[in-house]
């Protein structure tokens, strides 16, 4: 395998792998874009940290930003990472399930 694609692969991953990460991509989900005001107050973090967060997945090529007066807006560039978010709520749902199978049958 290419280990080009491997350690982009890695990289991007690594940029999914944070709670914060992924509640601001859900936020995204049920929206086009928010402004990084929106997506602080509701996540109830500083905006600072949140900033750093959006900095990550937009330097990764996940999200994008666009100036919209004095305020950034945020959206995300390939929606084929909610997929990504979906498989592994997937895969999470399926072990939880046969872990609690496994204890039933203990």
């Amino acid at each position: 395998m290419n280990s080009l694609y491997l350690e982009l692969s890695t990289s991007m991953l690594k940029a999914l792998a944070h709670p914060t990460r992924i509640q601001i991509l859900e936020q995204l989900k049920d929206q086009n874009e928010l402004c990084v005001c929106h997506i602080y107050e509701e996540l109830e973090l500083e905006q600072s940290n949140v900033s750093q967060h959006l900095k990550i997945l937009k330097d990764k090529g996940i999200l994008t930003s666009k100036k919209n007066g004095l305020k950034v807006m945020y959206s995300v560039r390939f929606p084929e990472v909610f997929h990504i978010l979906d498989l592994v709520k997937t895969i999470l749902s399926k072990q939880f399930k046969e872990a609690h199978e496994g204890l039933r049958g203990e």
